[in-house]
């Protein structure tokens, strides 16, 4: 029998996400022990801060990918989302798990149609793309930062301390609370994170027996996908303050990648799409990333 120890955040998501991928490997090949490893990340540590307070990108995986270099773990399960465009050179993504709805969500007592409100509306939010995306549909919403596990989140709208929340479909489907949901807003209103939607498994890069293990649970289609977004990421370069959106579809064996970047000051976006075969992925994410800089010009710094 053979012991795996999955590293992963000890929150309630976090460990929905692990307990797919466990069942997946299960499923997928016999005389497996699994054990799971919750491991606290600095953005749960400072759970009260704006990201871009305390490092930036990376806040969620950084710890579970130290614990996965030490040794201490054979698998990190993580939100592709979270995770930086360039990884660690010993480590690499195994598996991209099929993904879930890539859209965002609201959640909210009162509204029902956030176009047609023209009063002042206080949506909770850590997210400076979602905070520009609903701008542009809404010139009354105001954004605070908001973080903290999705629980905690919807109780203040519950409370009446917020008109509403918006969030990752796929994070409050993982966690059957789609009957919170008051409005899913379609990719062409609000154009999703990057990765969104994705479970990413990662390992040590030069762990044969546990890529051979994980390689059996990858969902090609959505590796493609995740392959063609991160490189975009990549391309434009950015922090953990830039605004951008970013998603990749497969039809037909074509793949077309949507995206939307905002200027530094966010008064003005920039948007772009680009079909190609599937296979090219990563070329079309680059040729995304490029167009995207130059239509921006001077209004965007690359960091």
């Amino acid at each position: 029998m053979k012991k795996i120890i999955i590293g992963a955040r000890g929150s309630k998501l976090s460990l929905a996400y692990v307990s797919k991928v466990k069942r997946l490997i299960l499923e997928s090949s016999k005389g497996i022990d699994i054990h799971i490893k919750t491991i606290k990340t600095s953005g749960d540590i400072h759970g009260d801060k704006k990201l871009s307070e305390i490092g930036g990108k990376n806040l969620f995986c950084k710890e579970i990918e130290e614990n996965l270099i030490k040794n201490e773990i054979d698998i990190a399960v993580h939100s592709l989302k979270d995770m930086e465009s360039i990884e660690h050179k010993d480590l690499t993504i195994g598996a991209f798990i099929k993904r879930n709805d890539p859209r965002d969500i609201l959640i909210s007592n009162k509204i029902k149609n956030l176009k047609e409100l023209n009063q002042e509306l206080i949506i909770g939010s850590s997210s400076r793309r979602r905070e520009l995306q609903l701008k542009k549909l809404n010139k009354n919403i105001s954004v605070i930062n908001m973080r903290g596990n999705i629980d905690t989140r919807i109780k203040k709208v519950e409370e009446n301390k917020l008109d509403a929340i918006i969030l990752a479909a796929a994070g409050v489907k993982s966690l059957n609370l789609e009957n919170k949901i008051s409005i899913t807003f379609e990719t062409s209103e609000i154009l999703p994170a990057v990765g969104q939607g994705i479970i990413a498994v990662q390992c040590r890069k030069e762990d044969k027996l546990i890529l051979d293990i994980i390689k059996k649970i990858n969902d090609n289609e959505t590796s493609l996908c995740a392959k063609a977004e991160r490189q975009m990421l990549q391309t434009i370069g950015g922090n953990c303050e830039t605004a951008v959106g970013g998603l990749a579809e497969i039809h037909n064996d074509n793949l077309k990648l949507k995206a939307q970047l905002f200027s530094d000051i966010g008064d003005i976006h920039f948007d772009y799409e680009l079909t190609g075969k599937h296979t090219d992925a990563s070329n079309i994410g680059k040729a995304v990333g490029e167009k995207l800089l130059s239509l921006a010009g001077e209004k965007f710094k690359k960091r």
